[in-house]
């Protein structure tokens, strides 16, 4: 899994957000963030773009576990509940086996386990090794 964990720090975008993947394993992904004041939206909450940023890197290291190549064909987010400090984990699950299509699950949870937001994805498993993936 240390193979899919190097990939994903080529994410630039969840580590500019301060994202960090923490543990893969097939079919499954945790990813931490610590939120911070420019993490918050004019209401004092965590910025909706940034759950779903967290959401779905735990979707893409979960989607891409088994060290071939998913990709998003659909995702949808429900925002359950405020968050304003503390650190939140993303923790995704594979539902079901997989064929060309898979069906993941990713709960939001703040420091005390409560659930902050759920987002559900369907990836499209191509024929190609991860490792051919080449980054610009």
């Amino acid at each position: 899994m240390q193979k899919i964990l190097d990939f994903f720090k080529k994410d630039r975008f969840a580590a500019f957000c301060g994202i960090e993947l923490i543990e893969v394993r097939p079919g499954y992904a945790l990813a931490e963030l610590e939120l911070e004041a420019h993490h918050l939206n004019g209401l004092g909450t965590a910025q909706g773009g940034l759950l779903f940023t967290l959401a779905d890197l735990a979707f893409a290291a979960a989607c891409n576990s088994d060290g071939k190549v998913a990709v998003a064909i659909n995702v949808s987010i429900n925002f359950v509940r405020p968050v304003s400090e503390g650190r939140l984990k993303a923790i995704a699950r594979e539902c079901g086996s997989p064929g060309r299509v898979g069906t993941y699950r990713v709960d939001v949870t703040d420091a005390s386990g409560q659930l902050v937001a759920a987002f559900q994805g369907l990836a499209y498993n191509k024929n190609q090794d991860i490792s051919e993936v080449s980054s610009a």
